[in-house]
């Protein structure tokens, strides 16, 4: 009996190459621009106006020994909630922003083995078109569906090269730390353990342009352990406009007592932001010690009103 699989997503987390000068390549297909007059190009990058219409190349290539074919469609680019990269709306979901200007000169594309086919891109800004960076991809999927590891379900494979629409008007970088939350889970006994400690925070652009933001974070007050200031390197190397990211970050030499405050620092294109949580840990090594003082000190406080309750009264002798 034959497996029916069904294509229930398209996956696309993955489409676009982690750096912006690198072609995207999935080791059997690529998509990227057609080479300039003067350098190769690994992304589009253009100058907007709004209310004018942009054209362009695009090169599919097939790497495999067999023909392939592809749906070609212009898609939307966000960052990912899982890590902060960069990936594409599918291809059924809404486009509303360059998905919805662009347009491939074909829909769906064949191309031989180990060969390469060139099309037109056009991409209508509107005369509504907000000033700053806007960000998409031109992404040819593989109209095959494969079977999933372990699973009935299908999956259909994008490559998408990226698009970048730097439309005219005032360029208004803003960047902010929110939602800080440091979670302590140091061992009870300093030093007899690893630190399963954690960091998480959003990032948010708040600005119209794209960003690559640097991120640290310093403690402050009376903290044991831990180092004073960090650098943070889980951070997504592109935070595009209006994008929220929330991350975590395992800190494995995190303060193990003490009390003050963590605070995130992000900066990138002249902004900053910041925020803090607060930090209170006491071991149950120092911690243990002062519940048994206070416990003995309220025992013997208790003993003496006792004493004193039951103690004879004495009376004075008039005789």
């Amino acid at each position: 009996m034959r497996t029916a699989f069904v294509a229930l997503t398209l996956l696309l987390l993955a489409i676009l190459s982690p750096a912006p000068a690198r072609a995207a390549d999935n080791g059997e297909w690529s998509v990227r621009p057609a080479d300039s007059a003067i350098t190769p190009r690994a992304a589009f990058d253009l100058p907007a106006r709004p209310g004018t219409t942009l054209t362009d190349r695009a090169v599919v290539t097939n790497t495999t020994g067999s023909e392939l074919t592809f749906r070609l469609y212009v898609a939307d680019a966000h960052n990912t909630e899982r890590d902060g990269g960069l990936a594409v709306r599918g291809i059924e979901e809404p486009q509303r922003d360059v998905g919805a200007w662009g347009k491939p000169e074909r829909d769906s594309v064949t191309v031989p083995a180990r060969s390469a086919v060139t099309v037109g891109l056009s991409l209508d800004v509107p005369h509504d078109a907000s000033p700053g960076d806007h960000v998409g991809a031109l992404v040819a999927v593989d109209t095959r569906v494969r079977p999933a590891d372990g699973s009935h379900v299908g999956i259909q494979r994008g490559v998408g090269a990226r698009i970048y629409l730097r439309v005219e008007g005032p360029a208004q970088p803003g960047l902010a730390v929110e939602d800080v939350r440091f979670t302590a889970r140091s061992p009870q006994i300093p030093w007899t353990g690893s630190s399963g400690s954690t960091l998480s925070y959003t990032l948010h652009n708040t600005g119209n342009v794209k960003l690559a933001p640097r991120v640290s974070f310093r403690t402050g007050g009376m903290v044991l352990g831990g180092p004073g200031e960090r650098q943070l390197a889980n951070v997504p190397g592109e935070l595009l406009p209006g994008q929220k990211v929330r991350l975590t970050e395992t800190w494995p030499g995190a303060p193990f007592a003490g009390w003050g405050e963590i605070t995130v620092t992000a900066s990138a294109n002249d902004v900053r932001g910041s925020g803090s949580d607060g930090f209170l840990k006491v071991p149950w090594l120092v911690a243990g010690p002062l519940v048994l003082l206070s416990a003995a000190w309220l025992l013997l406080r208790r003993r003496r009103r006792a004493s004193r309750a039951t103690r004879p009264a004495l009376t004075a002798d008039h005789g």
